[in-house]
């Protein structure tokens, strides 16, 4: 099953060592990690997103939450919490094909953000799935490069994971 976990941790040097390494010794692998300020900047959020069963993640929330530097953990809960990832991927772009990949894009509202001869770049923010879907529409025109985020996670409604 995969997990959503948002951290708010002291702004301090070292701090993502310790939890990456926490993740490292327990043998679990972590999907995507963001890490960025908050609106207090002395705080920043890590959201992680990782595989596994939900006695490992329990087990991971305690080990965090005994590290100095953490705050607050917060596991997310499917369908409670909006995220975003942001891609970018360019794209052959033969000059018969041109019109189809644009309408593509414009069909998926992605935007393209470079354009040469033999290639186009194509930007894209919005859920993993959609971003997958975008992908697999734009592989037949042959991806030359991908680009990806971590995922960036925040409770709906009033929720929030604050200081």
């Amino acid at each position: 099953m995969q997990y959503t976990l948002s951290i708010l941790v002291e702004n301090q040097a070292g701090v993502l060592s310790k939890i990456s390494g926490l993740f490292s010794r327990r043998g679990f692998n972590i999907d995507s990690l963001a890490v960025g300020v908050t609106q207090e900047p002395s705080v920043s959020r890590i959201t992680i997103v990782a595989n596994g069963d939900e006695y490992i993640v329990e087990q991971l929330e305690k080990q965090l939450n005994k590290l100095i530097p953490v705050i607050k953990v917060k596991r997310l809960n499917e369908g409670e919490f909006i995220s975003r990832e942001l891609v970018l991927i360019k794209v052959h772009c033969a000059a018969s094909k041109r019109a189809e990949i644009v309408k593509t894009v414009e069909i998926m509202q992605a935007k393209i953000v470079d354009v040469s001869p033999s290639s186009v770049t194509v930007e894209y923010c919005e859920c993993a799935s959609r971003i997958n879907t975008l992908v697999d529409l734009l592989k037949p025109y042959g991806i030359r490069e991908i680009v990806r985020t971590g995922t960036v996670a925040i409770d709906r409604g009033t929720a929030s994971v604050s200081v």
